[in-house]
């Protein structure tokens, strides 16, 4: 494993000896619930944990509640709706001593709930078993921030100066569809040079990410009793033709959708999938009657460059040929609401430094290339991208059950994630 200075092996030996102040923040995440409910969410604990850690390392914090943001529900991407009382963003920076260049490390503190799913471990006990770490938000993405959190504590442990200027920055909102918190950020000030997310991408540098499009779609047919000229259908035929085509839009989106040097090698770039099916309450509890309306939620997602108009046409232009072919069973056309924000595809240029240089550093730690590939879901990265001209790469360790019950991430990964990110983090910020 090269290492060009003798800080930089220095840096990697402390990395070794340190695997387990990692672990420990890491658990300390886990434990401390920070669900996003919306409109509300809990991550004011972890963001206050958090925060303690940061100003140890020597970091200035800034510590600010999103309304408090100039210009923050002007802004063209901010998403109404929200309410972010007692639910602050975090900002760490330590400034550089001149002539580098300056690095923004960030990631969402918010989980998704812990839902009703079945848990065999507790979904905050941060349980340790067979070298996986248990819980809600220990892949995605607690265990990025904790590795965020670390390389701060290992540059200020090790009593390293950076030229550039270090921000390490925490989150808040990005689940559902958020990115508000990611948006604060960058018109609170903290801008830089390049970004890494880190989020979980298996050990792979992710310059891209797919966009997103989440429909509630609402079948409806007239009322009528079981007893009303026999049992009918109710709604069961549209729902069935419905679901019957969605392999036609899929086929569309595919057909259409623009190619993506992170996305050859995926054989549908652009999957449609149905989420959630919803007719009623379910028991003996509640009576028995053929449905007359019906729920579907569709996602689907899409190819960077492709824009909100054109995936949206696609989509009602379906829609519409789908009802038409079979005008009987809609007395009604289904309703249409879109729940959750679009969130766009999004990359930086297959040259850009932060990819090249992670991939240096990737490559020294894990001792083989790291692949390059987009993240298959929608993040906020898109935010530095495209919007505040900020090319950045989502780095992380691999982990799974993300978003279900018994989340986990491989404490190995992490491990390899943080020592690269430390690597990467020093040669970045002492170069002009």
């Amino acid at each position: 494993m090269p290492a060009d200075t003798m800080v930089e092996r220095e840096l990697l030996q402390y990395a070794d000896a340190h695997r387990e102040d990692l672990v420990e923040i890491l658990a300390a995440l886990v434990r401390t619930r920070s669900e996003n409910t919306p409109p509300t969410g809990a991550e004011g604990a972890c963001q206050r944990y958090c925060e303690g850690l940061l100003q140890g390392a020597g970091f200035e914090t800034d510590l600010y509640e999103l309304d408090t943001v100039t210009g923050l529900k002007e802004h063209p991407l901010y998403f109404a709706g929200r309410d972010y009382r007692g639910r602050p963003n975090l900002a760490g920076q330590k400034k550089g001593s001149g002539g580098g260049r300056s690095l923004i490390l960030t990631g969402h503190v918010d989980t998704v709930p812990k839902g009703t799913l079945n848990w065999t471990r507790d979904p905050f006990g941060a349980q340790i078993e067979g070298g996986l770490l248990y819980g809600r938000g220990s892949n995605d993405m607690k265990a990025g921030i904790a590795t965020n959190v670390w390389v701060a504590r290992a540059l200020a442990e090790m009593g390293v100066q950076l030229k550039g200027d270090l921000t390490v920055e925490s989150v808040v909102d990005e689940e559902f569809g958020g990115v508000n918190g990611t948006l604060a950020g960058r018109l609170r000030g903290y801008l830089a040079d390049a970004a890494v997310v880190s989020e979980p991408s298996f050990l792979r540098i992710c310059p891209a990410q797919r966009g997103g499009r989440t429909a509630h779609l609402k079948l409806q047919v007239p009322n009528a009793g079981i007893l009303a000229g026999g049992m009918d259908a109710g709604v069961a035929l549209q729902l069935a033709w419905l679901l019957s085509q969605i392999p036609v839009f899929a086929e569309r989106r595919t057909r259409l959708a623009p190619k993506h040097y992170a996305y050859a090698g995926l054989e549908n770039p652009v999957p449609v999938a149905v989420l959630k099916i919803h007719t009623g309450p379910w028991g003996t509890s509640e009576p028995m009657a053929t449905a007359q309306e019906c729920m579907v939620e569709l996602y689907w997602q899409a190819m960077p460059g492709e824009s909100l108009e054109d995936v949206d046409a696609q989509f009602f232009e379906w829609l519409e040929e789908t009802v038409a072919a079979r005008k009987e069973l809609f007395p009604w056309a289904p309703t249409v609401k879109f729940p959750l924000r679009w969130l766009p595809g999004s990359s930086c240029d297959a040259e850009a430094a932060v990819l090249r240089e992670m991939a240096v550093s990737a490559r020294e730690v894990l001792g083989q290339e790291a692949e390059i590939a987009g993240i298959e879901g929608p993040c906020d990265m898109y935010v530095f991208q495209q919007h505040f001209g900020m090319p950045a790469v989502i780095w992380g360790a691999r982990g799974g059950n993300t978003h279900l019950a018994d989340e986990y991430v491989e404490l190995d990964t992490l491990y390899s994630a943080a020592k690269a990110l430390l690597l990467f983090t020093y040669r970045w910020c002492n170069q002009e």
